[in-house]
């Protein structure tokens, strides 16, 4: 009996939440039909990139790098730095713009088959879940029962299992960000000596683990913001996961004479719908998808291989739930190729040809020049002294030693700090300060236009500058 102080929704508000606002537990049917079959396949070869990228080495780093710390992000052997800012704006709005054309032309497919909440949830964690606590009547009645040695037992060994998984994907994520190869020196190593790790993993851990083993679907029905937005990326031709009420209504259930009637051609007042619930039971946010497009869909088609496992099964085309849009469901053209995704299509032809000129031409050398916080400038005898602070990047893929070249005007002479040149490993940056001479008739009107080059032999990058004298 409910309690009568708490007011009751007149409508279900949340597929996950009882009309009272209790967490309403899910215990999704697995179908496993074609789309299923697919969604394995892609599921576990995107588990395996995920675990094998930070592995594999290109060109002495992983795969894909995220060095924070030192500011280099690697990808496939190329290396982009802090400084690579337009590249990295560049690729955040195509990252951006690939989800609304994706969005906009295939609905909400990244949820079903792509998104690691769904790929380790239903292909990882519960069907752990399913093979020690049973299928899943079995399991709702143990947990309406309440307490029992045997509920507890299960759910026990299942929490070792999900944290001993949670701490592998830890460490898996944490992986990309600092290397396998830094992870197993600080495992390795006294724990006082690297307290910092250990903190961070057990909190990433223990997130992972409150994820798929508590908050689970609530992920992409509450929390997730792309099921906010995604009905202003859609339109009435963006494909979607759909029950076909042209076909399916009226439902009802058959009689065996009714049955026989259908086999043998006789039309019953009927739709295809014979309103079994399969689509329902098998639904991992708790949705029934007959009630139309839902933000709680995420596009899995576990309701698809349900619902056509049935229409076998009674000697129905399959097809009554399928993958379509809301203009093919009431009979109007359906295009891919419309105003919209041509717009789409372009702008993204734009942006990613602006990102792949700008990453051909970066340059192997860069050379950034400020002012050093002194004086303006210094009078030497006959010349003018300026000092200067230079930032030098080797980007040419091995070490170099890097000189410094004025060319103009004549007379100019560059001192660095007790060197000539400078040494620089690939990929590292390295500063130091410069005093730059210049004749006192070289000036006019206060200034000069100079050019600063660095080099190592064969790459030259240059920075103009304008030098301040009398």
């Amino acid at each position: 009996m409910s309690d009568p102080r708490v007011l009751e929704s007149p409508e279900e508000v949340l597929s996950t939440l009882h009309a009272d606002g209790r967490r309403r537990w899910l215990y999704p049917v697995p179908s496993h039909g074609k789309f299923w079959k697919a969604r394995f396949v892609v599921a576990w070869a995107l588990i395996a990139f995920f675990v094998g990228l930070p592995l594999v080495k290109i060109g002495g780093k992983p795969a894909i790098f995220l060095d924070i710390m030192h500011r280099e992000f690697t990808f496939f052997g190329l290396t982009l730095y802090a400084t690579d800012t337009l590249l990295y704006m560049f690729a955040m709005i195509i990252g951006v713009f690939s989800v609304i054309v994706v969005t906009a032309v295939f609905g909400r497919v990244w949820c079903g088959w792509g998104c690691p909440q769904t790929v380790y949830l239903e292909f990882v964690f519960r069907p752990i879940e399913r093979l020690i606590e049973g299928k899943e009547n079995q399991r709702r009645r143990r947990d309406e029962a309440g307490s029992s040695f045997d509920k507890l037992w299960r759910k026990t060994l299942k929490f070792i299992i999900y944290s001993i998984l949670s701490v592998g994907l830890a460490h898996t994520f944490v992986a990309y960000f600092v290397s396998w190869d830094s992870l197993i020196e600080w495992m390795t190593g006294p724990p006082a000596e690297h307290w910092g790790f250990f903190v961070m993993m057990a909190i990433t851990s223990a997130l992972i683990l409150f994820d798929f083993g508590y908050f689970r679907e609530q992920m992409c029905t509450i929390a997730c913001p792309y099921a906010r937005i995604q009905s202003v990326l859609q339109d009435e031709d963006s494909m979607i996961v759909s029950y076909d009420p042209n076909r399916g209504e009226p439902r009802g259930k058959r009689s065996k004479a009714q049955y026989t009637q259908e086999r043998e051609g006789v039309k019953l007042n009927l739709g295809d719908c014979i309103n079994c619930f399969a689509c329902v039971r098998t639904c991992p946010t708790g949705i029934d998808i007959r009630d139309g497009l839902q933000m709680e869909c995420v596009g899995c088609t576990q309701c698809m291989d349900a619902c056509d496992a049935i229409m076998i099964s009674i000697a129905k085309p399959v097809g009554l739930i399928r993958y379509t849009s809301e203009n093919a469901l009431e009979n109007k053209p359906s295009k891919i190729l419309r105003p919209r995704t041509m717009l789409y299509a372009v702008v993204f032809v734009l942006l990613s040809s602006a990102f792949f000129w700008l990453l051909t031409h970066r340059e192997p050398i860069d050379l950034n020049v400020t002012r050093a916080a002194t004086d303006p400038y210094v009078m030497v005898g006959d010349k003018v002294m300026n000092q200067l602070k230079f930032r030098v990047q080797n980007r040419t893929g091995q070490d170099g030693e890097f000189r410094f070249i004025i060319p103009e005007p004549p007379g100019v002479e560059i001192k660095l700090q007790g060197l000539t040149s400078l040494q620089i490993e690939d990929g590292k940056t390295e500063r130091i300060g410069a005093f730059i001479l210049v004749p006192k008739e070289a000036f006019q009107k206060g200034s000069v236009k100079t050019r600063i080059q660095v080099t190592n032999g064969q790459e030259v990058a240059e920075f103009p500058y304008t030098l301040i004298g009398p």
